[in-house]
């Protein structure tokens, strides 16, 4: 097959040996199967801004660190340069996700390196040796479910537990294995101390994943583990082999708004104290 442009440049360094056909391609990238040496395995071109269709992108970035004060400060007001590293930023998430995600021991593809805006990456095989079914391609049995649905739930716990929420995770990025589920696409992977959107996209994973899964046993669809999980990191009492029980019994006082209200006002003033302190720093180094 004509080589894609941009995998060329690991043909012509000797990375990748030969490109065999195209996987799939979706909003973010498209993924080629590729020949290194005598095994097989996915290469993930990463499609520009102005081609992917993944919407509400700042949300995603909010808490990723820039290089540098003036590339954090560039990102923020969307210059030019800001959107560029914006772009290094959202490329280079799911290679530092996999890689951290491996160490936690969570079950992912396993990078082989990135080069050239490129992730290489191993390829997911099923029992019969074929490249992995999307889970929402297959139809489990009640027992499959459960066995699925409880196994992701440790799975999000133990992403978690590493400082990560996967943030799109659903049926349609997860692969079933030759060993079972497999989580894959983390480009959209998010910091969980750092986003103030942490809570609500575990929750829609947990959600996502157990709607699929109580499609075939609905009696997960009664279950509450996204507010357990989150109650327990918030204390931070949780940990990989946490047990859970799915149950949460919610908090029916009434919040105080006005002493929530104060804090983020403090919070702000303190930021705004700490960014003038950046901002003279950089002043005085700039003018030595």
């Amino acid at each position: 097959m004509k080589i894609p442009k941009g995998l060329q440049p690991l043909i012509d360094d000797g990375i990748v040996d030969a490109v065999i056909r195209p996987l799939k391609s979706g909003k973010e990238a498209a993924v080629y199967l590729v020949a290194c040496g005598s095994e097989i395995r996915c290469a993930k071109v990463y499609k520009d801004a102005e081609q992917r269709g993944f919407h509400k992108l700042a949300e995603y970035q909010e808490g990723r660190k820039a290089r540098g004060s003036r590339d954090a400060r560039a990102m923020g007001r969307r210059s030019r340069h800001g959107r560029r590293e914006q772009e290094i930023a959202w490329k280079n998430a799911e290679v530092d996700a996999l890689y951290r995600l491996t160490a936690a021991g969570v079950r992912v593809p396993r990078p082989f390196g990135y080069y050239e805006g490129v992730l290489v990456m191993e390829r997911i095989l099923d029992a019969d040796g074929e490249v992995a079914q999307r889970l929402n391609d297959v139809e489990p049995t009640p027992d499959e479910a459960r066995q699925w649905h409880a196994f992701l739930i440790g799975q999000i716990v133990r992403m978690l537990c590493a400082g990560l929420i996967h943030g799109d995770l659903s049926e349609f990025n997860v692969l079933l294995g030759a060993v079972g589920p497999v989580i894959i696409d983390l480009p959209q992977a998010v910091d969980a101390a750092g986003n103030n959107n942490a809570f609500r996209m575990l929750a829609r994973d947990v959600a996502n994943i157990t709607a699929y899964c109580g499609r075939f046993a609905p009696e997960l669809l009664a279950t509450e583990y996204a507010h357990e999980i989150w109650k327990l990191y918030q204390a931070s009492e949780l940990r990989p082999d946490s047990v859970l029980t799915g149950h949460f019994v919610h908090d029916a006082r009434s919040a105080d708004v006005d002493g929530v209200l104060l804090q983020i006002e403090e919070a702000r003033r303190e930021a705004e104290r700490r960014q003038m302190g950046r901002d003279a720093a950089e002043a005085e180094q700039a003018a030595e």
